[in-house]
């Protein structure tokens, strides 16, 4: 029988959190669990005789390959068409969306996708699980004061270097907030108390089908029009968007729109849907964590 602090026996103890590792950082279930595959040769094919503390090898193992996998997806992404990313979207797995939506954020897996791999890793790896910087430092092939430079300029992105704090702010998230839980479950007399008399609700042209107008004004209006696309809200999520509160709707953590929503005297008086390729990597997202 293999001693419990053999890594063939520690990655099956492990697993869970070497999913979650791998999950977090390549932002797929499906990859995840290839990045698991991919570590166990590693694991088959090492003199686990000279391993010391398995498992932190095998977190440095896990997170290794994840870095080869993000480094290996830029350089597609760099040299093929980009792809629209509501069809990438909609390849998303259920349970992929579930496990972001519990358990990750969809908003902080669209943060992280800008991210650089090395940055991604080094946040993902210190500030979510606690790896110090030396071991996160060996991973990325970084001095550790390299390192934690790395993760302090991912966690200035994501978290953003001056988000405004306030009451007018809070009060402003719970009502976009409650806007989108009314969304979602097609509440019309709450978004209709939620919304302005001359609401305005502008969407880009990509945003709606050719069908539905740019502009549509009136609470009853917008209330009557945001039930119809219910389904969308149920994959959107409240963050900061060009540093106030607004919407991410990112079905498999892959962003799709973004609303921008603004909030005078207790109601909402202007919604700006934007789905336009070019204006999405434009806009500032970031989330809080921790």
């Amino acid at each position: 029988m293999l001693p419990v602090d053999d890594p063939a026996v520690r990655f099956e103890a492990d697993r869970e959190r070497l999913r979650a590792i791998a999950f977090r950082i390549l932002g797929s279930l499906d990859d995840a669990d290839d990045a698991l595959q991919l570590a166990w040769v590693r694991v088959a094919r090492t003199d686990r005789r000279r391993i010391e503390n398995p498992s932190g090898w095998l977190t440095t193992v896990v997170s290794r390959v994840c870095l080869d996998l993000l480094r290996a997806r830029r350089t597609r992404m760099a040299t093929e068409a980009l792809v629209d990313d509501r069809v990438a979207a909609r390849e998303a797995t259920p349970e992929d969306d579930a496990l972001m939506a519990e358990s990750v954020g969809r908003a902080l897996l669209v943060v992280l996708d800008r991210l650089s791999p090395a940055e991604r890793v080094a946040f993902v790896l210190h500030d979510l699980f606690a790896v110090p910087f030396d071991e996160i430092a060996e991973i990325v092939d970084r001095s550790q004061a390299a390192a934690k430079k790395l993760a302090s300029r991912a966690r200035r992105r994501v978290r953003g270097d001056a988000a405004p704090v306030g009451a007018d702010v809070d009060r402003h998230r719970a009502i976009v907030e409650a806007f989108l839980a009314a969304s979602a479950h097609g509440d019309l007399a709450t978004l209709v108390e939620l919304l302005a008399p001359d609401v305005v609700r502008r969407a880009d042209r990509v945003a709606v089908p050719d069908e539905v107008a740019s502009d549509v004004r009136g609470a009853r209006a917008v209330a009557e029009e945001t039930r119809v696309f219910a389904h969308l809200a149920g994959h959107g999520e409240v963050a900061s968007v060009d540093g106030a509160p607004g919407i991410v709707v990112a079905p498999g953590g892959h962003l799709a729109v973004i609303l921008r929503v603004r909030v005078e005297r207790g109601r909402i008086t202007r919604i700006d849907v934007v789905a336009d390729p070019d204006e999405l990597r434009r806009a500032t997202i970031t989330v809080p964590v921790g």
